[in-house]
């Protein structure tokens, strides 16, 4: 139980700044969308891609460290069965 309570922190650590960063940009373009009139795919598309890149370079080596923390612990708690 530990271990899955540990790897669903990690899940969040993880991929919880890339979502909420995504849902913050689509929420932004889909008012600008509504109030110009203007549905096109792509100004949905090039600007989350844009965000999320970003916020991998920024937090791309916290991102690596939970993981890397995570595997040290599983690899400590194999090693000690």
């Amino acid at each position: 139980m530990e271990i899955f309570n540990n790897a669903m922190l990690v899940a969040l650590k993880v991929a919880g700044p890339l979502l909420l960063a995504s849902i913050v940009i689509g929420l932004v373009v889909a008012i600008f969308q509504a109030a110009t009139q203007i549905h096109e795919q792509t100004l949905t598309f090039v600007p989350k891609l844009i965000v999320i890149s970003l916020a991998l370079l920024i937090l791309g080596s916290t991102m690596m460290n939970a993981f890397n923390e995570f595997f040290k612990l599983i690899f400590n708690k194999i090693a000690n069965l």
